[in-house]
């Protein structure tokens, strides 16, 4: 684990998650528990509508976190219900916690590799719909991260589980002085659930 990164994971391993976010990850941690049981691969594709903020900090959190537990098959991508692009807080924030990113396109809806490790492949992070052929197409989980796209997607096609699990979009704060503060507070937020999740895996 890059060594910054290390260090943040300490303090997100303090945070206590509540016993009512908990109640809601639950079925979360049993579904990845009953695949790493039967040796499963695990796919996890986190949904959000615009596939630019809350659905990529939980899927390259999740990704971190499985190396942080060393449970292995694990495959983490995001999608939403249209593309945009990540917003470039997203990867500041990221960057200020710990992580490495390379921005390795200039169009408007760039490709970033998202690295928590010196060795380890990259995280792949660019915006695109749930089911864009980068995605897996069938037997993974569906995790919405936020309202519009859990009531803008009464199903998701190929997903063999569902999973809400809604954070509240740091968007609100966009331009203000508190800006900065919310991207850590969002990010951290998520952080210490994935860090719960995987934490319970055996």
């Amino acid at each position: 684990m890059l060594e910054d990164l290390s260090k943040t994971i300490e303090s997100i391993a303090k945070i206590t998650v509540s016993e009512e976010r908990k109640a809601i990850l639950q079925p979360l941690v049993d579904y990845i528990q009953n695949k790493v049981d039967l040796n499963e691969e695990i796919r996890l594709n986190f949904i959000c509508t615009h596939n630019s903020r809350r659905s990529h900090l939980s899927q390259i959190w999740a990704q971190t976190m499985t190396f942080q537990f060393g449970i292995k098959n694990v495959f983490c991508y995001s999608g939403g219900t249209e593309a945009t692009a990540m917003f470039s807080k997203v990867g500041e924030t990221l960057v200020n916690q710990g992580f490495q990113i390379q921005k390795l396109s200039q169009e408007q809806n760039p490709v970033y590799a998202v690295k928590f490790d010196d060795n380890q492949h990259p995280i792949i992070c660019f915006s695109k719909t749930y089911f864009d052929d980068f995605n897996p197409k069938t037997n993974f989980g569906a995790i919405m991260t936020c309202n519009n796209a859990d009531e803008g997607c009464p199903m998701v096609f190929g997903a063999e589980a569902r999973f809400s699990i809604k954070y509240d979009d740091p968007k609100a704060f966009d331009g203000t002085d508190v800006m900065n503060e919310k991207y850590a507070e969002r990010s951290l937020q998520i952080a210490s659930e994935m860090y719960f999740v995987f934490s319970q895996i055996k």
